[in-house]
């Protein structure tokens, strides 16, 4: 672990400037400076003096933060292809997140999945051909290069009434697919 860099990167998120933090650990902004750019080295007291200002304990500070992952490849996704449909989950495990996002291959003729009321939006672009969007006791013809955004008020699917295969990037938030 790299200390400096860590108490530089804790600073910063709590929105510290390097006097403040100095007022508040009762040290000099110059040891500060060379502490964040590993010029020196703090005893454990100071280094608890410093956590303790930027609101951790001494575990907490050396804990590893968890780096999440931010770009996904075609090796992520998993696929589930059914007769007329391939459902993609571009995202793994985004049922954990606040929004879920999948690719939806439908072939011509097949309908997607129905999703029932919920509290929550939906978010779709379609990529390739053209697809109907029931919602409720309304249909929406989009073609490519064309977006939908609707609350999950109604139950509502997408269906491709067209001679050429579609695909549409789908977001819903909460995660419901």
């Amino acid at each position: 672990m790299n200390i400096g860099q860590r108490i530089k990167q804790l600073r910063i998120k709590n929105g510290l400037t390097l006097e403040e933090l100095a007022s508040r650990t009762e040290l000099s902004k110059g040891f500060l400076s060379q502490l964040e750019r590993d010029l020196t080295s703090p005893s454990i007291s100071t280094l608890s003096d410093i956590t303790e200002a930027l609101g951790l304990s001494l575990s907490m500070f050396f804990q590893e933060e968890k780096q999440e992952k931010v770009v996904f490849s075609s090796d992520d996704f998993f696929v589930d292809e059914r007769d007329d449909q391939i459902i993609t989950w571009i995202v793994p495990n985004a049922q954990k997140n606040d929004m879920e996002p999948i690719e939806l291959t439908l072939n011509p003729g097949a309908s997607s999945f129905t999703i029932d009321p919920h509290v929550g939006q939906e978010f779709g672009y379609v990529l390739l051909g053209k697809v109907t969007l029931i919602d409720g006791d309304k249909s929406y013809v989009l073609k490519k290069g064309q977006t939908f955004y609707i609350q999950g008020t109604y139950q509502h699917y997408l269906r491709n009434d067209s001679s050429q295969t579609a695909k549409v990037i789908w977001v819903c938030t909460p995660p419901i697919f």
